[in-house]
């Protein structure tokens, strides 16, 4: 695993030249710096690229979730996980052990050493979180044997240890967050070099509450799950929107775009499915009120039930004004040539397959947009499911009722028209089938929908965890994911089982660490079907 140094060039937006001449008065020794370098010089590369590998890997895991699906269909939205040939989708991978790294190290360990001890909590916190990534994604990964320089060849850790692990991290963050003896935020760099927070040590400490309360409440189907721990930390995370975790781009140049934006053309073949429609529609069967059908206060049809306020902000139309989702199995092939008109835009507000700048913008989909890491409303409704699980329904009904609402704040920002929105958000929160105002109306379903809403097109391995949490209904009478279906058939090396996990890198691991890999069982063609540890019951 190779450490890269990056130079101040790369993060000339952020900091100024001196900090240059700084960078190069350390350097005696030609194949590197003989002193440590200031942590501030890591940290904006470092959460631009978690957050680019989120979004690159996210593109496939959406797949899964059925976010979205490709316009040619099955081709591609069925199981593209299953080719160990391929490191499409082991962007995170690369950004956790390299891009992240040594670099991630160094910036703590520089933190210390310079008393910026504001750097180091951040940096534990980042590591803890590119650690709850992975390994939700991938299973099994390497943590304790990671950034040793002495090996060539790793074992791999199993899930369990890999949460504990990141339990230890996040008490190490906030242990150095609430640190006084060292410099202020402003005076450390933080303020200046931090794209997330901007150096604001109670946001961050909050941040890591609610990573807390995320690995804990993974655990849902073991013996050991502890709903009022869960409770606990999300009461100390995030206290409203304010709080949101999301990493900002310029939007000027390709390398400082939002992966997702239109300048840098990574997902114009992607189109917004049935099952995300179907809840924002009012035609899903859990988010519909019989009441209502003929309701909208614009679409004036008698046919049509009420539409959901975010529908506008999210989702894109069809050149004809209309708003439909895709199959994942026939994608866009449900239209004639002569139905051109009904067929989804893009993302970028774009009949084809390209663009450069969307007007209106569709949601966080734009060359500027900030992107999400974690929200006020994806832990409300964690606090919601476990007090639902645990028999406590006044405190479920409060924290879906917060949820809801606050991500309806969070998706009016991008409404093309707030006057639309403001109508049929009143209409749509006036309703009881809703937005229950009762716990006897409150279902697992409706939390658990709406929180794939609150999370969709960002929280993909949020959503993918809750999905294999639940088993994707596969053997549910009463399903938590209604309106759902898995593509039938699944790809073939599936064997009748969807996927549960991803392959490691195939360049790192399976050209170099085989013997690690075959302990996993990783050279099975349907070793990404293997049953996360999270989501089984012992």
């Amino acid at each position: 695993m190779k450490k890269i140094l990056y130079t101040c060039l790369m993060i000339a937006g952020t900091l100024t030249f001196s900090g240059c001449d700084d960078y190069l008065d350390v350097n005696t020794n030609p194949n590197g710096p003989d002193a440590l370098l200031q942590p501030e010089l890591f940290l904006p590369q470092i959460q631009s690229e978690l957050a680019v590998a989120i979004q690159w890997d996210g593109r496939f895991t959406g797949f899964y979730t059925q976010n979205w699906a490709y316009t040619s269909g099955e081709s591609y939205s069925l199981n593209l996980h299953s080719n160990p040939l391929s490191d499409s989708y082991a962007q995170l991978w690369r950004a956790v052990y390299w891009s992240m790294g040594y670099n991630l190290s160094d910036m703590i360990e520089s933190g210390l050493k310079n008393k910026k001890y504001d750097f180091a909590g951040v940096g534990y916190i980042l590591r803890a979180y590119g650690w709850q990534m992975l390994t939700d994604y991938h299973g099994p990964v390497i943590v304790t044997e990671a950034f040793d320089s002495d090996r060539r060849v790793f074992n791999y850790d199993d899930e369990a240890t890999v949460y504990a692990e990141i339990q230890r991290l996040l008490a190490l963050g906030i242990e150095q967050l609430d640190r006084t003896d060292g410099l202020s935020p402003a005076d450390s760099g933080l303020s200046q070099a931090d794209l997330i927070y901007n150096g604001d040590r109670e946001k961050w400490k909050r941040f890591a509450y609610g990573l807390l309360a995320i690995n804990a409440h993974r655990l849902t189907n073991k013996g050991t799950y502890n709903a009022d721990t869960v409770i606990g930390y999300v009461d100390k995370a995030l206290s409203g929107n304010q709080d949101d975790a999301s990493i900002r781009f310029d939007g000027i140049v390709s390398a400082n775009t939002n992966f997702f934006g239109p300048l840098r053309g990574n997902i114009g073949y992607y189109r917004q499915t049935k099952f995300i429609m179907g809840l924002l529609d009012g035609t899903n069967p859990e988010l519909t009120d019989p009441n209502l059908i003929g309701a909208d206060p614009v679409f004036n049809d008698p046919e049509a039930h009420l539409k959901d306020p975010r529908i506008t902000a999210m989702m894109a139309p069809s050149p004809d004004g209309q708003y439909r989702g895709i199959s994942p199995i026939t994608g866009i092939n449900e239209w004639s040539s002569a139905e051109a008109a009904m067929v989804p835009k893009n993302f970028w507000n774009v009949a084809g397959y390209s663009g450069t700048t969307p007007s209106p913008q569709i949601y966080f989909f734009n060359n500027d947009a900030r992107f999400p890491l974690m929200t006020y409303a994806q832990l409300q409704f964690i606090k919601s499911e476990a007090a639902f699980l645990s028999n406590k329904p006044d405190v479920a009904l409060m924290a879906y009722q917060a949820g809801v609402k606050s991500h309806m704040d969070f998706a009016k920002q991008y409404a093309p028209d707030p006057s639309v929105f403001e109508a049929r958000k009143a209409a749509y929160l006036s309703s009881e089938e809703l937005f229950p105002v009762t716990t006897s109306e409150l279902t697992l379903s409706k939390i658990m929908l709406q929180k794939y809403i609150a999370t969709w097109g960002w929280g993909f391995f949020e959503t993918w965890s809750d999905m294999r949490r639940y088993h994707y209904d596969i053997e549910a009478t009463d399903p938590v994911y209604k309106g759902f279906e898995l593509p039938d058939p699944l790809y073939i090396t599936n064997n009748g089982n969807p996927a549960y996990r991803a392959r490691p890198r195939y360049n790192s691991e399976y050209m170099w660490n085989k013997d690690a890999l075959e302990v996993l069982g990783a050279y099975e063609e349907d070793y990404h079907t293997y049953e996360t540890w999270f989501s089984k019951p012992e």
